[in-house]
């Protein structure tokens, strides 16, 4: 169902973009050209108008479809955890939550600030070691 429906919307896309570039433009634009038509100009911008305005109307209600057809299945997710407590249950006393424990990036660059602290301050230029 989604496949078809954005097909028909690539081609309402391709549609529209031609509409538009075969209108006339104040400069004269890709619109000039030999008078030589089948309906006078003033026919062809009705028609071209109209045209625009179905297209338009048609790319606006299949691109409302396709977002509401990406939404319809999607359930809500938790951010907290993966296995929410049921409603029957109540919920116990909260457990505080402790620090990570791991060697986080954080942990190692607050770790490394700490080591610099407590080394003593150099007395003159010293030459850079490799670690």
């Amino acid at each position: 169902m989604q496949t078809v429906v954005i097909v028909v919307h690539l081609m309402l896309v391709a549609a529209l973009i031609a509409t538009v570039l075969l209108q006339k433009s104040e400069g004269g634009g890709l619109g000039m050209g030999g008078g030589a038509g089948f309906m006078s100009s003033r026919g062809t911008a009705n028609l071209l108008s109209r045209t625009t305005a179905v297209l338009a109307v048609g790319f606006f209600l299949t691109s409302l479809f396709l977002s509401w057809l990406a939404g319809y299945d999607r359930k809500p997710s938790s951010v907290i955890g993966s296995d929410p407590a049921s409603q029957s249950q109540p919920a116990g006393p909260a457990t505080p939550i402790s620090p990570p424990q791991g060697g986080g990036i954080l942990d190692s660059l607050k770790k490394s600030d700490e080591r610099q602290q407590n080394q003593p301050a150099p007395t003159g230029p010293q030459a850079p070691r490799s670690q």
